[in-house]
This record gives C-alpha cells, sequence and structure tokens, in this order.
C-alpha cells in the first residue's frame, strides 16, 4: 500500500510541476479524471500499458514513476 501511495504522489507532483490538471492529464491519457485521481491518493496503480505513455507525458523514467529513482 505504501508503494502506490509514494507512486501516486510523484504522479501528482509532476502532474502540477507540468501544470497540468488531473483533467487535462486524463484526457491526454484517454482515461476518466476520477483514475488519475485514485492513482494520485494511491488507491489504484496505473496499467502497466499506460506507464511508458504517462511517464512520457511527465518527462520521466517509468523506473522513476514506479521507484522514485531513475535506473
Amino acid at each position: 500500500m505504501m508503494h502506490m501511495q509514494r507512486m501516486g504522489e510523484r504522479i501528482g507532483i509532476l502532474r502540477q510541476e507540468k501544470g497540468m490538471t488531473q483533467s487535462v492529464l486524463a484526457e491526454r491519457l484517454g482515461i476518466t479524471p476520477q483514475a488519475i485521481s485514485k492513482w494520485e491518493r494511491g488507491m489504484s496503480f496505473p496499467d502497466l500499458s499506460r506507464l511508458e505513455e504517462l511517464a512520457k507525458m511527465l518527462e520521466v523514467s517509468v523506473d522513476y514513476l514506479l521507484t522514485g529513482k531513475d535506473a
């Protein structure tokens, strides 16, 4: 559970640094803003098929999203 929380916090911080709302990020990923909210609150993980696209949008590596560290 703690790892989901940390990953969600990273997503939220990175999204805000890019000046994106949850709605904008959700639209770009083709999902609902509620899904983004759940990620950021640590209630769920992004689908594995979306991790690479999410990382590109947030300009970080998938490793960073998952662990907080670059490979």
